[in-house]
């Protein structure tokens, strides 16, 4: 799948504002989804239309017919990696968007879309930002939801009152992270893993990054990257190709032509084995430990997709979480997974433990990944990760949401677009040598960063 192993942990905020129209979309999908269930066929993988809008948007479609809803996601090339040292600039945008579009104000907005039963919702990350739209298809609901949300996307006017509000907003966060270990050892894992390169910043900004923020850096961002040359419209629902054209031209037809961004720069690799060790006052620790991996365009990338499903990525049942876990106690879960990423995004394994086992399970846990990647996995092991993965397949594409979210990652990522419908042929052709193999050219155990956080991280010596 898009992220090898789990679901990247990103931004995403849906505008909740309860209400008639909210109430009325849930009951209408909740009898809809009972009567629909007895009915659905056999699952089939979903065909993909696609062409660009006048203004040169990219556009991927697929038609289903089991709900009289449309989800409708656009996508932009404007995660933290644009951010150009100013730390939390691409979410704070994502964020303002809606604060105000026209003549409209927030509160004018939110009662636009709750009108209609339509749900907005907006998403950032490293790679890039979402604005999201899921709709009924009926004319008098979609139409004026649509026109809101065009509005939305090219009339923002970044109230300076809501730009003041949501950067506070953002700092306060930003301290409720300092009381997470997940948050704190992820944070210290892209800085020191990618140093200088745009992954290193912190999607959530930093507190020093945020305070310098204006609001003319948003309204340059937002010129900058909300274009169309930069843009990405996927829809998926009750629709026919020509309404589902109309809609994308409704939705982005407006934006200006722009430019492309440029790429992004290449990752380099680690030299030798790091540690980073922040104290922290709690019973517990939290440990990250990798290094560079691979993008979504690497020729091993199902190899490690497989593999990593063995290792980490398969929850209890998986190699680390059998050494660790079960065999020993030493932690309450343990993981790995690959985040390929326009650039070569990391290979993470991790886990969390009591203060006093940190040395014994980061031990176990580095001779598993040595043990895996100089011998591979047995042929009992692949052959349970192949059933288990093609045969969990289709629960991951049964829904209009979960499909936008495939064809967000296949068109953003330039990913075949036959992707879903040879991603099993692929698995099953993954063989024991091509596993061995590709841990061994991609992972390398000899040289990989480790963060631990927690209670039973001694701070480094001062230099």
């Amino acid at each position: 799948m898009p992220m090898i192993g789990r679901h990247t942990r990103s931004h995403h905020h849906t505008l909740h504002r309860p209400g008639t129209g909210r109430r009325l979309l849930a009951l209408i999908l909740t009898g809809l989804a009972l009567y629909a269930a007895p009915h659905r066929q056999a699952w089939a993988v979903p065909t993909i239309q696609h062409w660009h809008t006048g203004n040169g948007v990219r556009v991927l479609f697929v038609e289903t017919h089991e709900l009289p809803m449309v989800d409708i996601k656009v996508v932009f090339d404007a995660g933290s990696a644009r951010d150009g040292g100013k730390a939390g600039l691409a979410r704070l945008t994502s964020t303002l968007l809606n604060e105000g579009a026209g003549d409209l104000s927030v509160d004018q907005i939110a009662r636009r879309f709750e009108g209609v039963g339509a749900q907005y919702s907006v998403s950032s990350q490293r790679d890039y930002a979402t604005v999201g739209l899921r709709s009924l298809t009926d004319p008098h609901l979609l139409n004026p939801a649509v026109e809101t949300l065009a509005t939305v996307l090219h009339e923002p006017t970044f109230p300076a009152v809501a730009f003041d509000r949501e950067r506070k907003r953002m700092l306060v966060d930003l301290q409720q992270q300092q009381e997470s270990l997940q948050d704190i050892a992820e944070r210290r894992f892209y800085a020191a893993l990618y140093g200088d390169h745009p992954y290193a910043t912190p999607p959530s900004g930093t507190k020093d990054a945020l305070q310098t923020l204006s609001r003319d850096d948003v309204v340059g961002f937002y010129r900058q990257y909300y274009v169309a040359a930069n843009a990405l419209v996927v829809i998926v629902g009750d629709l026919d190709r020509g309404k589902a054209t109309h809609l994308a031209d409704a939705v982005v037809g407006k934006l200006p032509e722009g430019g492309a961004p440029p790429p992004i720069p290449k990752a380099e690799d680690l030299s030798s084995s790091d540690t980073v060790r922040v104290d922290h006052p709690s019973t517990q620790t939290h440990v990250m430990s990798g290094q560079v991996g691979i993008t979504h365009a690497d020729k091993d990338y199902f190899p490690l997709y497989v593999g990593n499903h063995i290792l980490g990525g398969n929850g209890l049942v998986s190699r680390l979480s059998e050494e660790i876990r079960e065999k020993r106690g030493l932690s309450y879960y343990a993981f790995s997974y690959f985040e390929p990423m326009r650039a070569r995004g990391p290979f993470v394994m991790g886990l969390q433990t009591r203060n006093n086992q940190v040395e014994s399970a980061v031990d176990v846990m580095n001779k598993t990944l040595a043990g895996f990647v100089a011998h591979g996995p047995t042929a009992k092991e692949l052959k349970e990760s192949k059933q288990n993965i093609t045969g969990g397949f289709p629960l991951r594409i049964d829904s209009n949401g979960k499909i936008a979210g495939y064809l967000t990652f296949i068109g953003f990522y330039g990913l075949p677009l036959d992707y879903l419908n040879t991603f099993n042929k692929h698995v099953q052709q993954v063989t024991l040598a091509q596993i061995r193999h590709a841990f061994q050219h991609h992972v390398h155990p000899d040289k990989r960063l480790t963060v631990i956080v927690g209670g039973g991280a001694k701070p480094a010596a001062a230099p």
